[in-house]
């Protein structure tokens, strides 16, 4: 059904999706190339929310010659009107005659619709061209649709001994200035980074991207069942990128303090049986705020919490070559017991890489 010329057409187009991977939430991150055969007559990718679509970049880069010729898109083309009209109608005026997508989109709103039309407009459609590696391209917005919850990232540094700070807390900076840049790329790619009170408290974080310009700050989640977050930390005063706090707390008078950032918004998740914020109602509520990769930079609790209630996606570690010793705060709080733990989804090595003079561990669940 698909030559080698559909294929590189298509890795072209994810390639250009790629692209829009730090601007594009919530929508999913979508390239289109349109071609006569090999040669390329137009090109685009979604950057932003609101702004055209990669259909419409690479249309207006076609011109008339768009006529007769392939769009590769790596998600099926919109069919609805949302901030912008639909993409299959785009394409439909346009005079293509052939569509490839990577895969259909499961948004209700779309699901297929987008393909009728295009089909119903007498354009030949295909579907399904190197739809894994288009899977792992929106793996958050795919998460967030199918499974109603974000997909997660946990982020964790430690020493060689597996430590991550001192007995007295100290721990900046236990991975040298190379791993931290790379951190701060896996921030910008995120939806949102999240925390927990403990960590605000002993570090006041700002959790944003500084290493370089970005056209959109990940939003900033902060765990804070007992609502003990400061008025004055760096998430309530820095209104650089949208700060939720999820508390337990509801006490409209103590809420008004955080309220009156406009940046600062407050979700009442519901608590577990240990009167803890309950991690899976948690993520059904960013879900449903449009979040779809969240990042998890947390102390050993927390980050703890999220693999023993199997919900994390993907772990990655930063280990540097020092020994911090026995006193030393370890990376994981467990339990002793780990029998639940061992029949969770395995994990598996994805990639190792030197990154400045520390090791990055990438693992996935299978």
């Amino acid at each position: 059904m698909f030559d080698d010329n559909d294929r590189l057409m298509m890795q072209n187009a994810l390639s250009l999706a790629w692209q829009g991977r730090f601007s594009t939430s919530p929508n999913p991150r979508v390239g289109c190339v349109i071609a006569h055969g090999s040669q390329i007559v137009g090109q685009g990718f979604h950057v932003r929310a609101g702004e055209p679509h990669a259909e419409v970049h690479a249309l207006r880069q076609a011109g008339a010659a768009a006529k007769d010729a392939t769009a590769y898109v790596t998600l099926e083309p919109c069919s609805h009107y949302g901030r912008t009209p639909p993409c299959a109608e785009a394409l439909v005026h346009s005079g293509i005659s052939r569509v490839v997508a990577a895969m259909t989109d499961p948004n209700p709103l779309v699901a297929g619709k987008g393909l009728a039309m295009l089909h119903a407009a007498g354009i030949q459609i295909e579907s399904g061209l190197l739809e894994q590696e288009a899977r792992i391209l929106n793996r958050g917005f795919l998460s967030r649709i199918e499974r109603r919850r974000p997909f997660i990232r946990l982020k964790c540094a430690a020493s060689l001994d597996g430590k991550t700070a001192l007995a007295d807390g100290s721990s900046q900076w236990i991975t040298g200035q190379a791993a931290r840049h790379d951190v701060q790329i896996l921030r910008a790619e995120s939806c949102a980074v999240l925390t927990g009170i403990g960590t605000v408290l002993a570090d006041n974080p700002r959790l944003n991207v500084r290493a370089f310009p970005t056209l959109r700050q990940p939003a900033r989640v902060i765990l804070d069942s007992k609502l003990q977050t400061p008025p004055e930390s760096h998430v309530v005063t820095d209104g650089s990128s949208p700060t939720i706090i999820a508390t337990l707390v509801d006490d409209e008078n103590r809420h008004r303090s955080y309220l009156a950032h406009s940046h600062v918004r407050i979700i009442r998740p519901s608590a577990n049986r240990h009167g803890q914020i309950d991690l899976h109602d948690l993520l059904g509520k960013l879900a449903e705020l449009g979040f779809g990769e969240v990042m998890v930079e947390a102390g050993a609790i927390l980050t703890s919490a999220f693999i023993a209630e199997d919900l994390a996606d993907e772990i990655i570690l930063y280990q540097a070559p020092k020994i911090l010793g026995n006193p030393g705060r370890g990376l994981l709080t467990l339990p002793e017991n780990p029998s639940a733990l061992t029949q969770s989804a395995p994990w598996h090595t994805a990639a190792v890489e030197t990154v400045g003079n520390d090791v990055k561990w990438t693992l996935q669940r299978m």
